[in-house]
């Protein structure tokens, strides 16, 4: 401040106007890196699910399309498989390059890792805030309390999942729920056979992602069904 105030009256403007126009440039970068947001997504892939891997693939562009005019969508893929096999992608923006990543992975046998994909989210997010988790799956065969001990951490976090369960298994149902209502999301059930309605959800919560409640319930009163479903349950809590 001591220099500008030697300045004589001439400069200074001109020096202020060069750094009014950095700061100005500074702030829209920040502002275009701060719109953008980031999702993990996270499927079931043993074996029984090769089905629904395929039809997720097929979808997912439905969260990139979605949230193109509201900044943009990173997507990290998380998915387990076999015995104690659990990955997770870098983080892509396109659905394409997330498709790609998909079709190199089969589905294989091997038991649920739910709470490896929760512990996953947790330290992805303490790294850097994640505006949602989905999680798509039809099976639970893991120690609920462990789950909800890592949702409930998620939650304090203020990373919301959304529990997306294929079929009606009552155990599986009751664990989903409770992670989402930890963390403040939601739960549906959807049947494989009508896509339309997985790929609604899925566009929904990436809207969420990217612009929190106020892109949901601008789909809502848009008349979008799946907004509105996931809006019923997180106003709820």
């Amino acid at each position: 401040m001591g220099d500008d105030l030697n300045k004589t009256p001439a400069t200074r403007p001109a020096q202020n106007s060069a750094i009014d126009a950095f700061l100005e440039k500074a702030r829209s970068v920040t502002d275009s890196r701060a719109s953008r947001g980031r999702l993990i997504f996270a499927l079931d892939a043993t074996m029984s699910r090769q089905p629904t891997w395929d039809l997720a693939q097929s979808i997912q562009g439905e969260m990139f399309r979605t949230t193109a005019a509201q900044g943009g969508l990173d997507v990290q893929l998380v998915y387990f498989r076999g015995f104690g096999e659990c990955r997770a992608s870098r983080f892509v923006s396109g659905g394409e390059g997330l498709g790609a990543l998909m079709a190199k992975i089969s589905c294989r046998g091997g038991k649920t890792q739910i709470g490896r994909v929760l512990s996953h989210a947790l330290d992805e997010t303490r790294a850097q805030r994640v505006g949602a988790l989905v999680y798509i799956g039809d099976a639970m065969e893991e120690n609920p309390d462990a789950l909800a001990s890592t949702a409930g951490e998620l939650g304090l976090l203020g990373l919301k999942a959304f529990m997306f369960q294929e079929g009606a298994d009552l155990e599986t149902q009751r664990a989903y729920r409770e992670i989402a209502r930890l963390t403040g999301g939601a739960h549906v059930a959807f049947d494989s056979s009508a896509p339309r309605r997985l790929a609604e959800l899925l566009g929904a919560a990436a809207a969420y992602a990217v612009g929190g409640m106020l892109a949901l319930e601008r789909r809502a009163e848009r008349g979008e069904g799946a907004a509105r479903l996931l809006l019923s349950q997180m106003g709820a809590r």
